[in-house]
C-alpha cells in the first residue's frame, strides 16, 4: 500500500514538471512579437517578450538570451513561474523574473513585453507623469507608475534579476497595463501577445506626442479617465498586428 502511494505521487510529480507538447500557433505569435518590436525600434539588442502557456497557467514561453529580432522558435524556453527553465541549460535572460513575478501576481495577463524605449524613460526619472494624450495611448488613461529599484535594493545594476526585484515591481504594476522603470525602460502587460506588443509600440508613441505637446509650450490637454475607458482600442490591435507582422517579415 505504502508502495502504491509513493509511486502514485512520484508519477503525479512526473506529470507536474514534464514539457507538455506546444501550441504551434502560440509559439509563432511569440516569435513575431519579437521580431515586430525590433522592427518598429521598441526593442534592440535586448529587451524581451514572454507568453503564459495557457495549457498551464504556471509556465511561461520566454526566448533563452538572444537579440529579439533573430529569435526563431528553436529559441524559446518554457519557464516556471520561479524563473527556472524546464529542461533546458541555455542561457537565459537575467531578467526573466520579471515575467515570472507578474505572471503570479496577474492571472488576467497572458503576455508581458519588457523593453528600454527611449521616449519612454524620461518619463521614468522626471517629475512629469506620463499620460495619455493620443487615441491610440489611451489605455494608460489612469496613470503609469513607476517602480524606483532602490526602494527594494539601494545600490544595484538597475536590472530585476532575482524573484525579490520581480515581486516588488509586479506590486508597483498593480492592475494597471504598464509599469516605467525608473532610468530603465517600462514592463507593458496584456491580455494576449498581439496586446501586450500593441500596447508597447503605443506607450512609446504616447510619450513621443506627449513630450512635443509640453515643448510647444502651451497647456496640454490629457485625457480624462472616464474619457479614457471609453476611447481604449477595442479590437486587440489585430489590424495593427497584420500590418507589423508583413513589415517585420519585408514584406
Amino acid at each position: 500500500m505504502k508502495f502504491a502511494l509513493l509511486l502514485a505521487l512520484a508519477v503525479t510529480c512526473a506529470a507536474q514538471t514534464a514539457k507538455a507538447p506546444r501550441d504551434p500557433a502560440l509559439i509563432d505569435d511569440l516569435v513575431t512579437a519579437n521580431h515586430i518590436l525590433a522592427s518598429e525600434g521598441i526593442l534592440d539588442g535586448y529587451g524581451h517578450v514572454s507568453v503564459r502557456n495557457p495549457a498551464n497557467p504556471n509556465r511561461f514561453y520566454l526566448s533563452r538570451s538572444l537579440a529579439p529580432g533573430l529569435v526563431t522558435a528553436a529559441d524559446i524556453i518554457e519557464y516556471d513561474l520561479d524563473g527556472n527553465p524546464i529542461d533546458d541549460t541555455r542561457l537565459s535572460y537575467r531578467e526573466r523574473f520579471i515575467h515570472g513575478e507578474i505572471y503570479k501576481m496577474r492571472p488576467d495577463v497572458m503576455a508581458i513585453v519588457h523593453d528600454h524605449s527611449p521616449a519612454v524613460i524620461p518619463f521614468s526619472v522626471s517629475s512629469v507623469p506620463l499620460r495619455a494624450v493620443t487615441h491610440m495611448g489611451a489605455f494608460i488613461g489612469e496613470g503609469v507608475p513607476v517602480f524606483e529599484i532602490r526602494d527594494v535594493d539601494g545600490m544595484t545594476d538597475m536590472l530585476v534579476s532575482n524573484q525579490k526585484r520581480g515581486q516588488a515591481l509586479a506590486k508597483v504594476l498593480g492592475n494597471h497595463p504598464a509599469a516605467l522603470m525608473r532610468g530603465h525602460g517600462a514592463a507593458v502587460v496584456g491580455e494576449s501577445v498581439k496586446v501586450a506588443v500593441g500596447r508597447a509600440v503605443y506607450l512609446d508613441l504616447n510619450a513621443r506626442v506627449q513630450e512635443q505637446a509640453i515643448l510647444l509650450g502651451g497647456k496640454v490637454t490629457y485625457f480624462e479617465p472616464e474619457e479614457a475607458r471609453k476611447t481604449a482600442p477595442q479590437d486587440g490591435f489585430e489590424r495593427a498586428w497584420d500590418v507589423w507582422k508583413r513589415k517585420a517579415a519585408g514584406k
